[in-house]
C-alpha cells in the first residue's frame, strides 16, 4: 500500500480543545447545533454549516456550502488552524475505558481506492456522497479522516509505540470521556516504507468520505492535462489502525410493530425459527446468540448459518433479517423501512428495554458484534455487508488534521 506524509493544517495548542468535533455523520443537525452553541471555533461550523442558519434550512443549499468554506477560511485567518511546518505523519491514540488503539494518520491514494486495494464493505447513499463530494471540492480539503484498518505489521506497531514514547502534540479528554493523544513523526519515511508490506487496507468507517475523495480526485485528474498522479488532489486523509486493536460494538435493532401479531403469536412464530427460551442476561455471549426483548421479558435464540453460506449470509444480522425481521415482522427492506430503528451498541442494552417499555418499540434485538475478521472476509469476497452491521467506537474526531489540495 502507498501512504504519504503531508503538510496539512492542524489546530493551534490554544484552540484544539474547542475546535475538534465529532464526525459529521454521527450527529444530527439539531445535535450539532447544540454541541457547537457558544463555540464559534468548533469544526462543526465547517462540516455541518447548516447550524449557522435558521432551523429548516436545506443543508444542501448553495448558502450552506458557501458558509462552510467561509468558516474554514476564518478558522485559518484567526489562527485556530495553522499550517504544519513540514510533511509529517502522526500517531493518533484513542482511549475509551480500558480499551486503547493506535493508528497512523497519513494520506492514501485515490487510485488505490479505485483499484480496490482499499476495500469496501458498504454501499453509499447518493445524497450523502454528493454532499461530501461538493463540500470536499469547494473547500479543496479533507476535514475528517477515513477510518481504515489492516492486518497488523509488527514493524508498524513498533514504530507507533516508539513515537508514542515521546512528548505528545495533543493530549485531551473529550466531553464523552474519551482520551485523544497525538504524536508527530516528521518526514515519516520509516512508516511509509513499512507500509509497503501491507497488501491492502479496509474501510472500517467513512465510506462516504472515501467515495467523495475519490470522485473529487477523478474530477481534478480529468481537468488537468498535465496530471501525473502525485498532485495533492490524488490523496485523501486517512487513519490506519491494525485490525487487532479495534473495538466493534453491536448494532442492535428496535422494531416498532409486530406486523399485526400478538406478543404470544410473535413468540410462537420465532420459536419455529429457533427454540426460544427466557434469557438470564440481555447480552449475547457468542456468534449466533441473539437476545430479544418482548412484552416485558428478555428471550434467547440461536441462529446458525446454512452449510456453504457466503460471508454475508453467515452474519447474525443477516440471519435475523432473513429469518425473522422480513418473514415475521414485515421488515422487507431495512434500508428504507420506517418500522425499524438501528441502535449503536454504545447506548447499551438498557436503552432497548426502555424504548420498548415506553411504547416506542414493540420488540428489540440485542446482537453479538461483528468481528474485524468477518468484515475483512466480506470485503475480500467483494461483497456488501448487511446495513447497520458494525458500530466502531471510539469515533475519530474531525479537526485534528486537515489535508488541503
Amino acid at each position: 500500500m502507498r501512504i504519504r506524509s503531508f503538510q496539512g493544517l492542524r489546530p493551534s495548542s490554544d484552540s484544539v480543545n474547542k475546535l475538534v468535533s465529532l464526525p459529521y455523520d454521527v450527529v444530527s443537525t439539531e445535535e450539532a447545533r447544540a454541541l457547537a452553541a457558544g463555540n464559534p471555533v468548533s469544526m462543526l461550523h465547517v462540516v455541518r454549516a447548516e447550524i449557522d442558519f435558521p432551523e429548516g434550512t436545506d443543508p444542501y443549499s448553495d448558502e450552506v456550502y458557501g458558509k462552510a468554506v467561509a468558516n474554514f477560511l476564518r478558522l485559518q485567518a484567526e489562527g485556530h488552524l495553522v499550517r504544519e511546518s513540514g510533511p509529517s505523519v502522526y500517531v493518533y491514540q484513542q482511549q475509551m475505558g480500558d480499551h486503547t488503539q493506535q493508528g497512523i494518520v497519513a494520506l492514501s491514494h485515490v487510485d488505490d481506492y479505485e483499484k480496490d486495494l482499499i476495500k469496501k464493505h458498504e454501499k453509499t447513499r447518493v445524497a450523502k456522497e454528493n454532499d461530501r463530494t461538493r463540500l470536499t471540492s469547494e473547500m479543496s480539503a479533507n476535514t475528517g479522516p477515513v477510518f481504515l484498518t489492516y492486518n497488523e505489521v509488527p514493524e508498524l506497531t513498533r514504530l507507533m509505540q516508539e513515537a508514542s514514547g515521546g512528548t505528545p502534540l495533543y493530549d485531551l479528554v473529550a466531553d464523552d470521556g474519551i482520551r485523544h493523544t497525538v504524536w508527530k513523526i516528521e518526514g515519516g519515511e520509516a512508516v511509509m516504507s513499512a507500509f509497503t508490506d501491507v497488501p491492502c487496507t479496509y474501510v472500517a468507517d467513512g465510506h462516504h468520505r472515501a467515495a467523495s475523495a475519490a470522485r473529487v480526485g477523478k474530477e481534478r485528474q480529468d481537468a488537468n492535462p498535465n496530471h501525473t498522479g502525485e498532485e495533492d488532489y490524488n490523496w485523501f486523509l486517512t487513519v490506519l489502525f491494525p485490525g487487532n486493536q479495534l473495538k466493534i460494538l453491536p448494532y442492535n435493532r428496535i422494531v416498532h410493530t409486530l406486523n399485526g401479531l400478538s406478543a404470544a403469536d410473535c413468540l410462537e412464530r420465532i420459536n419455529k425459527v429457533s427454540s426460544v427460551c427466557e434469557a438470564d442476561t440481555d447480552t449475547p455471549k457468542e456468534v449466533g446468540d441473539v437476545r430479544f426483548y418482548l412484552d416485558g421479558k428478555w428471550y434467547r435464540i440461536e441462529l446458525s448459518p446454512e452449510e456453504g453460506a457466503d460471508p454475508v449470509s453467515k452474519l447474525d444480522v443477516s440471519m435475523l433479517q432473513d429469518r425473522i425481521l422480513s418473514p415475521i415482522l414485515g421488515i422487507d427492506d431495512p434500508r428504507t423501512s420506517d418500522d425499524i430503528d438501528f441502535v449503536g451498541g454504545i447506548r447499551g442494552t438498557a436503552y432497548l428495554k426502555e424504548q420498548v417499555d415506553a411504547g416506542k418499540g414493540a420488540i428489540a434485538f440485542s446482537m453479538y458484534p461483528v468481528s474485524v475478521e468477518q468484515l475483512m472476509e466480506i470485503a475480500d469476497a467483494g461483497q456488501i455487508m448487511a446495513p447497520k452491521s458494525t458500530w466502531f467506537e471510539p469515533k475519530l474526531r474531525s479537526g485534528f488534521f486537515v489535508h488541503t489540495f
